[in-house]
């Protein structure tokens, strides 16, 4: 896989679910981290997406929000 994206995590899904329009998955990647990403039902049933299963969190974004209270 060759991707333009600098920020690829290779993990594993800790779980999936499944809404009536999206579905959301929780990847745990190294040192336990949990990334959660929100994507279409049909593209979660077109990956094959479930407990276990290896998976990339891929995150490309021209910003990054921080706040606080």
């Amino acid at each position: 896989m060759k991707i333009s994206a600098r920020n690829v995590f290779k993990g594993k899904v800790a779980e999936v679910r499944d809404g009536k329009v999206n579905t959301e998955v929780v990847l745990e990647v190294a040192g336990g981290i949990k990334v959660v990403a929100m994507i279409s039902k049909e593209s979660a049933e077109h990956l094959g997406l479930r407990k276990g299963k290896a998976a990339y969190a891929v995150i490309k974004a021209s910003s990054v929000m921080v706040a606080v209270d």
